[in-house]
């Protein structure tokens, strides 16, 4: 995995994977993000509404995916935005954590489930967050009913730490369970090859 310093964004890098390319997004990759968003198995299941426009998906660009540490996630091979990872910070976390803490962040247009992408994604950030930006904790939310966003925690690392009963999302109305894990710095070192 390969680390570029990139002056013009928010997040800092371009990270590259084996298959991956980790990029700021850019305001020409609405389009894109708009046919992948506006699926409805997406959204919902992540915590946000689908989008209903690439107008809609130009601000999301401009407002949320402009934050620090927030990566367009494109195919090395063609070139295509399949998805978006990224740490949010204890401001912008969805419970609350720790100075040193980020939350982890991620989903993958339908077109590439079953791939491994988003694994292998979120493995190069954690490698940030920890090697880079020297953070103590990271910490994952899935609702309980999302299984594919659960496995992802389970393959990257994330050991359970709490369930979260009941909770408004107010985005989109609706109330959920939602399993938190958590991964430390210490047991990313310990167990990991990409610590080492």
């Amino acid at each position: 995995m390969d680390e570029f310093p990139n002056s013009n964004s928010g997040s800092g890098a371009v990270i590259c994977t084996g298959r991956l390319r980790l990029r700021p997004w850019r305001e020409s990759d609405a389009a894109e993000l708009y046919a992948l968003a506006s699926d409805r198995r997406i959204g919902p299941a992540a915590g946000w509404l689908p989008h209903r426009s690439a107008a809609e998906s130009l601000l999301v660009i401009r407002v949320v995916f402009s934050a620090p540490e927030t990566y367009a996630v494109e195919l090395l091979e063609t070139g295509r935005v399949v998805g978006c990872v990224g740490l949010l910070f204890p401001e912008r976390s969805n419970f609350p954590i720790g100075p040193r803490d980020a939350e982890v962040g991620y989903w993958l247009g339908t077109p590439y489930w079953g791939r491994g992408l988003i694994p292998e994604a979120v493995r190069a950030l954690i490698r940030r967050a920890f090697r880079t930006l020297e953070l103590e904790n990271l910490w994952c939310g899935c609702y309980e009913d999302n299984r594919n966003s659960l496995r992802v925690q389970q393959k990257c690392g994330f050991r359970p730490h709490s369930r979260l009963c009941n909770r408004l999302n107010e985005a989109t109305g609706e109330r959920h369970t939602e399993l938190v894990g958590r991964l430390t710095r210490g047991e990313w070192l310990l167990f990991s090859d990409c610590g080492r």
